[in-house]
């Protein structure tokens, strides 16, 4: 049971800080396009991450000077994209963007379901900082704790993932009608833009 707390506090604290993934859990939960796509896959990429890192996968990706300069450039090569695509974003006409959003939601059916499943599973597992928070952070300090008490740890820690990753999906809806401005959503496509460059260029410096 302590076990448990502990990764559920833990967790909750490492995945607080903002990041590439929750802004893009976040936007989906704003637009309503597949807000329950975007924040299950990423929890339960989350909750394998870190039972990979308590499993001892942590220790075996710390070594690895290879594997962590393919994770940092391709990490970085796939936010700097999706930073232009915000920017872009911004340029379009504002006037219905959620509306907008909706409908091709329905009208591309599996393909746009295919799209977010995808989207979504680059953003946590192309991105360095989350095997950081996850297999490293998480997954070292879950493998610190004896045998039987590493699976109340993970289970912890995979709550606190699950409990955010669907309060931002849905919770955004509560803010939502603030972005049906026009000025907003670009105002908030602009900052999105802005995160994923400055989320780069820590991976890259």
């Amino acid at each position: 049971m302590a076990a448990g707390i502990d990764g559920f506090i833990i967790g909750i604290g490492l995945i607080l800080a903002i990041g590439a993934q929750n802004v893009y859990v976040l936007n989906q939960g704003l637009k309503r396009h597949y807000a329950f796509v975007a924040a299950g896959v990423s929890a339960l990429c989350d909750s394998v991450l870190i039972a990979l890192g308590a499993g001892g996968l942590g220790t075996l990706l710390a070594a690895n000077e290879t594997v962590q300069s393919v994770a940092r450039y391709g990490g970085a090569a796939f936010v700097i994209g999706y930073g232009f695509y915000s920017l872009y974003q911004a340029t379009r006409s504002k006037d219905d963007s959620f509306a907008m959003a909706e409908a091709e939601a329905g009208q591309t059916g599996g393909r746009g379901f295919v799209a977010a499943v995808m989207t979504t599973l680059a953003f946590a597992l192309l991105n360095p900082h989350v095997y950081i928070d996850t297999v490293l952070l998480l997954g070292g300090i879950g493998a610190q704790y004896p045998a039987g008490e590493r699976v109340p740890f993970v289970i912890g820690a995979s709550v606190a993932s699950i409990i955010w990753f669907f309060s931002l999906a849905y919770g955004a809806r509560l803010i939502a009608p603030l972005f049906r401005k026009p000025a907003a959503a670009r105002t908030f496509d602009i900052i999105v833009a802005g995160i994923m460059f400055f989320v780069a260029a820590t991976l890259l410096l």
